[in-house]
């Protein structure tokens, strides 16, 4: 999310925000309402003023609202958290996706997303959808002043410390104490990057590994399900663990599961979703 936080005070609505549109929230990287990581997704005719896109995401208070726009050769998507617009969201893609072909909007197979993180894509694999996505690996190094205060994690229990251009990621092996962690929002918002990843092996059926994800300086205390930071944790518990395909479920309040393949500097991430609410957004 390497984008400028938007400035304290009223927001600056433009006179002429679009028609009264459709709006759909999607509950994403999971298969039951009420659970993984909520988005919501309006589909426009073209891009009105930035200022009413995040006024929307204000709005919506959601951790991500996205803004899809049909081009001849796929679609334009773009990402807000209710405090800016960021590089890379993947539940909300997902959302985009499972909207895009639960309303049969596009007759492709497999579907294009530009982005300010390059061309994605979405197609469907029987009751998933894979995301084709940026590989993102840490590279090793110390973490940011503060961060592990922050996350209230001891220096002697980080086993793995570092950072690609998004994220820090700290590695722990107590999937209890990633559970019990309780962050201080002010000292994250210090550490000078988009969020931070706490990451474990798992103690979840299925799941090789668990995260959690906190990004307060982007108006995300703590994300329920973040598919781009499993473009971080893939390469790494693949590598980790020798083998391509591995599945992590994120550990926070709503929880969700993502599957990940690590393909070069490629990732397929891998989830479901299900919609929970349809509105028209009124200006």
């Amino acid at each position: 999310m390497s984008a400028e936080v938007a400035a304290e005070g009223p927001a600056r609505v433009p006179r002429d925000p679009p028609r009264t549109l459709d709006i759909v929230q999607v509950d994403a990287f999971t298969e039951r309402p009420f659970a993984g990581n909520p988005a919501a997704i309006c589909v426009l005719d073209a891009y009105p003023d930035d200022r009413w896109l995040q006024a929307v995401a204000r709005e919506m208070n959601l951790s991500e609202t996205a803004f899809l726009r049909r081009r001849r050769d796929g679609w334009d998507l773009r990402w807000f958290t209710p405090a800016a617009e960021v590089d890379l969201c993947g539940h909300a893609t997902l959302a985009a996706a499972h909207v895009i072909f639960q309303d049969r909007l596009d007759d492709l197979p497999e579907l294009r997303f530009h982005t300010l993180s390059g061309e994605l894509g979405a197609r469907r694999d029987g009751e998933w959808i894979a995301l084709d996505f940026p590989a993102e690996p840490a590279r090793a190094g110390a973490p940011a002043q503060g961060l592990l205060e922050a996350l209230g994690v001891r220096p002697a229990e980080a086993v793995f410390t570092g950072r690609n251009r998004l994220d820090e990621l700290v590695v722990i092996e107590d999937p209890a104490r990633l559970r019990e962690l309780a962050p201080s929002m002010s000292g994250l918002r210090k550490i000078g990057m988009r969020g931070a990843i706490v990451s474990s092996p798992s103690d979840v059926g299925e799941a090789d590994f668990l995260s959690r994800y906190f990004a307060p300086s982007f108006g995300v205390p703590e994300d329920p399900v973040t598919g781009s930071a499993h473009c971080c944790l893939g390469p790494y518990w693949s590598e980790r663990l020798g083998r391509p395909r591995v599945v992590g479920y994120q550990a926070s309040a709503r929880g969700g599961t993502v599957r990940v393949t690590t393909r070069g500097d490629r990732v397929e991430l891998g989830g479901r979703a299900v919609t929970v609410m349809r509105g028209r957004l009124s200006t």
